[in-house]
């Protein structure tokens, strides 16, 4: 997926300055910059960097070892699958696969249209309702591959 963005600047220097520009505070702000655009802009590393006096390879770090900060592009909604015990035996392959032939993409890929980034994840802390996805904040549980085709479905229907 090829994507351009425009970064607002104003917008990084607000994130940077809220937390007085303090590199213990490293982790937070590469958050508060994924959360903004759903990935780290490699752009934004130099001026981190610079800003809270930190070696850019300290920022890189930082963001690979923390699963939910990217350095890629990811998709306006980022589909985490649990492939815990608990979802597992339950059922969550049948889900990643219904996923893989509905978006026509692999676990840890974005579709062609930026709409979607299918990830999987170790647990989402609620095993009783497994299978269970979550599309950005909002969890789905309990779910089989009519009732998650049906959720995807959904959110492109009300995709803006």
């Amino acid at each position: 997926m090829e994507q351009t963005i425009d970064i607002d600047w104003q917008k990084i220097d607000d994130i940077i300055d809220r937390y007085n520009s303090n590199k213990e505070a490293l982790l937070m702000i590469l958050q508060d910059i994924n959360e903004l655009y759903n990935f780290v802009p490699p752009e934004c590393v130099p001026i981190v960097a610079d800003k809270l006096g930190v070696r850019q390879s300290h920022i890189y770090s930082m963001a690979t070892f923390y699963k939910t900060i990217s350095l890629e592009p990811r998709g306006k909604y980022i589909v985490n699958v649990c492939t815990g015990t608990a979802c597992h035996v339950r059922g969550a392959e049948r889900i990643i696969e219904a996923l893989e032939d509905r978006l026509n993409i692999k676990p840890h890929e974005t579709t062609e249209d930026g709409m979607f980034t299918l990830e999987t994840v170790r647990c989402l802390g609620c095993c009783a309702s497994g299978p269970v996805i979550m599309i950005n904040k909002d969890i789905h549980g309990g779910l089989d591959r009519s009732s998650v085709l049906n959720i995807i479905d959904d959110y492109k229907d009300n995709a803006s």
